[in-house]
């Protein structure tokens, strides 16, 4: 039973004790967890910080790999100095005297990084696995007008549905920002609401721009562009943008320039919704429990959207 007083994503993980916090599309995406960590730490629960990784872990030396598909970034790691966002918050952290081990899986396909998370599980000792996403297009279930950029969060789902003997949850952070890549944010409520008939949407929980988590997502955002000043992430400079109150067009990249931006306060919004009963509901999930490379969920997601009919898309009338 949830109630008001305790928004129910902190009722799920109450009784958890070690919580994985994994970004589930790549890039940034672990950034986009960085609040509701630093929120669970201040409970008293050992949290640790996890990511489906863009960067070349190739360059990582051997001692950084736990076991093969996972890799234990730190401050010293060896890497691309241009981009790697997994060190770059291992750095944040670190230089902030906060735990700053950053988990990292390289991008293959669900059956590899399946067996990759119940590796790293087993090694934390978890209770509890909540993926994040930096936008909304983890929450689309396969018949939409547009999917934004699926596979690797797509990936992340059915690699930890499969998971036995935890608790799962799935957060969205920065509603809106998949227009650009062509989501019906329409089509984002309708699966929410969908979700909800059937008890699994847990609510909508805005993060306090004068909060100490938003102060240190900000912080660690700020750090993270100049860090990589070539490629600063486009979503979380939104979020932070709606964080500290700016609104429409607020630029803050040469990235989007030539893109009329829409930052508002839903990109400061934790959408949280229970992780096994989204992934029933992806109507090509179960064909990618075998695949082994990003290419592999690729043409399983493309030969999908081939034989699905399609949902039109629509405004969101207000």
């Amino acid at each position: 039973m949830h109630s008001l007083f305790e928004p129910p994503l902190f009722g799920r993980l109450r009784s958890a004790r070690r919580v994985l916090v994994a970004g589930a599309g790549g890039g940034f995406d672990v950034y986009a967890g960085l609040p509701l960590a630093i929120a669970l730490r201040a409970q008293g629960k050992d949290v640790h910080l996890a990511n489906l990784a863009f960067s070349d872990l190739n360059r990582l030396d051997l001692d950084d790999w736990l076991y093969p598909g996972v890799a234990a970034v730190r401050p010293g790691s060896s890497g691309d100095d241009a981009y790697f966002p997994e060190r770059t918050l291992a750095r944040w952290l670190d230089s902030r005297g906060r735990p700053s081990v950053v988990h990292a899986f390289p991008r293959v396909g669900v059956r590899p990084l399946r067996d990759a998370y119940r590796h790293l599980v087993a090694h934390l000792g978890v209770d509890a696995v909540v993926l994040v996403d930096g936008g909304t297009d983890i929450l689309l279930r396969g018949d939409e007008a547009g999917l934004g950029t699926p596979e690797e969060d797509m990936t992340s789902l059915a690699a930890v549905a499969a998971l036995d003997g935890v608790d799962r949850l799935v957060v969205s952070l920065g509603f809106g920002i998949d227009a650009f890549h062509g989501v019906c944010h329409a089509h984002v409520l309708e699966n929410l609401a969908a979700l909800d008939r059937v008890g699994g949407y847990l609510g909508a929980l805005s993060i306090p721009s004068r909060s100490p988590e938003a102060e240190a997502y900000l912080d660690a955002v700020a750090h993270a562009q100049r860090a990589t000043p070539e490629r600063p992430s486009i979503v979380h400079g939104q979020i932070a943008a709606a964080l500290r109150g700016q609104f429409g067009d607020a630029q803050f990249s040469a990235r989007t320039a030539g893109s009329e931006l829409f930052v508002n306060p839903l990109m400061g919004v934790y959408f949280t919704v229970d992780l096994p009963t989204l992934a029933e509901r992806v109507g090509y999930l179960g064909e990618l429990a075998g695949t082994e490379t990003a290419v592999d969920v690729a043409m399983v997601i493309e030969a999908h959207r081939d034989r699905v009919e399609r949902r039109p898309r629509r405004d969101i009338p207000h």
